[in-house]
């Protein structure tokens, strides 16, 4: 089936002292490719949201951002050097007693010092908060991939649109294409008549009709760009990423159509390649699209 790129989720979880909030947004890409920022007290959770997001994603860029607020994520603790203190305020009256110098070391300059007193935060261990951040993880992961769906289901319309008008210039072109070597043969006839005063060499007329027709013949090409519809409509029914076989399909289509291109020697046959080529385009750009 079509499931598009692109797409938004979110969930948010609240546990009385957690709030866990999941944003994760996805964009086309060429692989799958997961990018995760989420606080560093719960880094090692990194890996077994990846493998979440990748039973939902199996192609895209995806970012995810993770926000924490509540109370107990980190233990906080307070450092004091006694011995830099006390070598600081022997090293104060030291000075005093050598300069002559009056004062006190007052309890301020003393506390104001990071060097004397320093917090320490020391990670707590919280299974309930980290299966709470895998469980909001899994609820926006659903919600991305229900919205990739549906914007999946609206490019399925548009690719049916296109394959039909693409489908429609190529039996347009194969009802051309004989009368193009009909009308070639009714044209060097009258040539030959006109030069040769009514006598015409009928073998040669048609050994030149026969290699016109050999050079102009489109039917193989026309043969593989069926082929190629069909399966373009049945690849869109399998459940599983068919971006990269859509995206070859492509390639495919459009190469036949330069060939018969290169073959048209009539201004119907042209203007028809035209037109098929700039329908094959509309449906590269939104290929790229395609899980």
């Amino acid at each position: 089936m079509v499931v598009s790129m692109t797409g938004f989720g979110r969930s948010n979880l609240n546990s009385g002292l957690h709030t866990v909030t999941v944003e994760m947004k996805s964009v086309n890409h060429r692989f799958h490719e997961c990018t995760i920022r989420l606080p560093r007290q719960l880094i090692k959770l990194e890996e077994k949201i990846k493998k979440q997001i990748s039973g939902f994603i199996k192609r895209g860029k995806v970012d995810i951002f993770i926000t924490i607020s509540g109370e107990g994520l980190v233990h906080r603790n307070l450092r004091i050097d006694w011995k830099l203190i006390q070598d600081y305020y022997q090293l104060v009256h030291e000075v005093k007693d050598r300069f002559s110098l009056k004062g006190e070391v007052e309890l301020d300059q003393i506390l104001s010092r990071e060097e004397f007193i320093t917090i320490e935060e020391m990670e707590e261990e919280n299974e309930e908060l980290e299966q709470m951040v895998l469980n909001a993880v899994q609820l926006a992961a659903k919600e991305l991939r229900e919205m990739r769906l549906k914007e999946g289901e609206a490019l399925e319309v548009d690719f049916h649109l296109h394959l039909n008008q693409f489908e429609q210039k190529v039996s347009e072109l194969s009802i051309i294409s004989p009368r193009v070597i009909t009308e070639y043969r009714d044209r060097l006839e009258k040539k030959m008549m006109e030069y040769s005063e009514g006598a015409i060499d009928e073998s040669r007329l048609m050994n030149e009709v026969a290699i016109m027709a050999d050079k102009s013949d489109i039917t193989e090409e026309l043969t593989r760009l069926k082929s190629h519809i069909l399966y373009f409509r049945s690849t869109m029914g399998l459940n599983e990423p068919i971006g990269r076989k859509l995206d070859f399909l492509i390639q495919e289509m459009n190469r036949e159509v330069n060939t018969i291109g290169s073959k048209s020697n009539d201004s119907s046959i042209t203007a028809l390649v035209v037109e098929l080529k700039s329908t094959l385009e509309k449906l590269r750009e939104q290929v790229q699209n395609v899980e």
